[in-house]
């Protein structure tokens, strides 16, 4: 086998794994903001219960840096004029910074464009 084969064989590989991670991102951010976020935020994501801040469009909270809302993710935050906070890890400790991403990841693919 030639040298630029494997190479193209290792770049396919690569693509392949690259893909598959996403796509397992997707999955655990779905999990997660079925299993914890969607009691706040609601299924379409512009909020169940007064003051939680609305997930859709292309101007509102998520388009804000990710590692602002990171941060707002995993440590809580108050929205201003919201009579209730958002708990630091949408109040399960057990949701790790990679949960987190993968939530965001899949909040930004379903709320976003909206």
């Amino acid at each position: 086998m030639t040298c630029s084969r494997l190479i193209m064989l290792a770049v396919m590989g690569l693509a392949y794994a690259s893909q598959s991670l996403a796509a397992n991102d997707l999955a655990r951010g779905t999990e997660v903001f079925n299993g914890t976020c969607i009691a706040c935020h609601g299924t379409d994501g512009s909020g169940n219960l007064p003051g939680v801040p609305d997930l859709t469009g292309s101007k509102g909270l998520l388009s804000i840096q990710d590692a602002v809302l990171l941060k707002r993710m995993a440590d809580g935050f108050q929205s201003p004029g919201s009579p209730m906070a958002m708990p630091p890890r949408g109040g399960d400790p057990g949701l790790t910074d990679a949960d987190l991403k993968a939530v965001l990841k899949y909040m930004r693919k379903e709320f976003q464009s909206n």
